[in-house]
């Protein structure tokens, strides 16, 4: 099979489980081994990453809303923690922030998905999904719908910096 070794995609939810809007922070899974809805595998010991990542909304490389602060690889999940922004001026990209960060809390967005350039993949036996062994990831993104159903963010939370 030919590969367009373009930027590639892959999703998944977010459980939203505590707030604390004093610092805008979230836990999750930003990917597992588990084939999503295309059929592709990503595995999790493949991804090459240097952080803080940006965290993006719906993969839209001109809504940044945060950052990938922390990354744990595990042999069949990539574990992530991550912040939204928070500022005052300007308004308008404020006013965006706040409301990504309300649509998190309120669960209309609850899908984690990642961005990832392949380096190395193969053929899935019997299907016409890739197995993504080696990848550059790039960004973070929270999104409406997710492609791996195990990919979520497991508690939103935000964290008074005095206590």
């Amino acid at each position: 099979m030919k590969w367009d070794k373009g930027t590639q995609r892959a999703h998944g939810l977010i459980e939203v489980k505590s707030f604390d809007d004093s610092k805008r922070t979230f836990k999750g899974i930003a990917s597992t081994i588990t084939p999503d809805r295309m059929g592709d595998i990503v595995e999790s010991k493949g991804a090459q990453f240097s952080l803080p990542l940006p965290l993006l909304w719906q993969h839209d490389k001109n809504q940044p809303i945060g950052w990938d602060t922390k990354a744990i690889v595990k042999d069949d999940q990539i574990e992530v923690e991550g912040e939204l922004a928070q500022i005052d001026e300007p308004p308008s990209l404020k006013d965006q922030l706040d409301v990504a960060w309300a649509k998190l809390k309120a669960k209309l967005v609850r899908g984690l998905s990642i961005g990832f350039v392949p380096q190395e993949w193969s053929d899935i036996k019997n299907s016409y999904g890739l197995r993504f062994t080696k990848w550059d990831w790039i960004e973070l993104s929270a999104v409406t719908i997710p492609a791996n159903s195990e990919a979520t963010i497991q508690m939103v939370r935000s964290c008074d910096v005095g206590a």
